[in-house]
């Protein structure tokens, strides 16, 4: 009776029952945020949550996987077989990063050839910071030196987001994008401290290129970036855009000191009374305007990530098809 009468209930009554149910699972999953609980795959979770990691774990994704391209040019170039041999294992990781958050990606539901579609088809984005030219060896010691060093900024709290797969997999890539950022200044102070007068030129003109760039890499101020409250509440996010800058720019300018190099910022200086460093103005119209497809590099490199699809092709159809042979070879046993 009582199985019929619900099956027999209007269409707008058993809509309701499902918003209601909707409700107690919506209720449910934001306790165990309030919580601190971490959420898992298999775990219920509202929509607009999974949609939320899926943009921010998949953009993470592809920003690995260009982040090779401004590097990979340098290989050949590199100074001593030291460098190149740190550069390639750099670049190895990077590679293997994007393997990581892609696969976390596929636990919310979507495919990797979904997410690298998108990114083709330039429906996805990346890190803006990889839009900038690699024009000398001392831009290779800088990226590593300021923007992985702004990465770990944003990647360590992410060690503790809400959904585990994607903290996860941030602990390993935590520790390897430690090492290229030491590397990257190390590999400046060598050539601060022991170089020419040319080579500490190259140097100075580096840092001045890519401090900027580096900044805007934490996203827009807190007023103007529409997600991070969302993402805040739900734990996904752990600090905020403009913490995490001041928090780089205090390392920064202390870590400048010893590199002795001059940060290109005639604000930048100690303000006693905050405990931190004052810094100027950003200039977001050049953050929007790279994030929009028009920065120095944005053609070429989604050019560079499209080529090298459509070369690995036969890479694919070869790996499908020994899978399809083991599978069949598997089924005659």
């Amino acid at each position: 009776m009582y199985t019929q009468a619900m099956d027999l209930a209007p269409k707008e009554e058993r809509k309701a029952v499902r918003t209601v149910e909707e409700a107690e699972l919506e209720a449910r999953f934001e306790a165990r945020i309030d919580a601190g609980d971490f959420i898992e795959a298999k775990d219920w979770m509202p929509e607009h949550y999974r949609r939320t990691l899926v943009r921010q774990i998949s953009q993470h994704a592809h920003s690995e996987i260009v982040g090779m391209l401004p590097e990979g040019n340098w290989v050949t170039r590199a100074p001593t077989l030291k460098r190149k041999a740190i550069l390639l294992a750099k670049i190895q990781d990077e590679g293997g990063h994007g393997l990581y958050l892609y696969a976390a990606a596929e636990t919310l539901g979507t495919s990797r050839d979904q997410m690298v579609d998108a990114l083709h088809a330039g429906k996805a984005k990346y890190s803006s910071i990889f839009n900038y030219p690699t024009l000398n060896w001392a831009d290779i010691g800088t990226i590593g030196w300021l923007v992985d060093g702004a990465a770990i900024m944003n990647q360590v709290p992410l060690t503790r987001c809400s959904y585990a797969p994607y903290a996860r997999a941030m602990v390993r890539i935590c520790r390897e994008e430690s090492f290229h950022q030491r590397q990257g200044f190390d590999s400046l102070l060598v050539m601060m401290k022991e170089g020419t007068d040319a080579q500490r030129a190259l140097v100075q003109d580096a840092v001045n290129r890519w401090w900027w760039p580096s900044l805007m890499m934490f996203g827009p101020p807190d007023a103007e970036s529409p997600n991070s409250a969302q993402s805040t509440r739900w734990g996904i996010k752990r600090l905020s855009n403009d913490t995490l800058r001041q928090k780089f720019v205090d390392a920064c300018a202390e870590q400048a000191q010893v590199l002795g190099v001059t940060l290109p910022d005639p604000d930048l200086k100690w303000n006693a009374e905050r405990g931190h460093w004052d810094f100027g103005p950003i200039d977001w119209a050049e953050f929007w305007r790279v994030v929009g497809g028009h920065g120095p590099c944005n053609k070429e490199r989604l050019a560079a990530r499209v080529k090298a699809w459509d070369d690995g092709a036969w890479v694919r159809e070869a790996a499908l098809a020994h899978a399809r042979k083991q599978a069949a070879k598997e089924q005659a046993a």
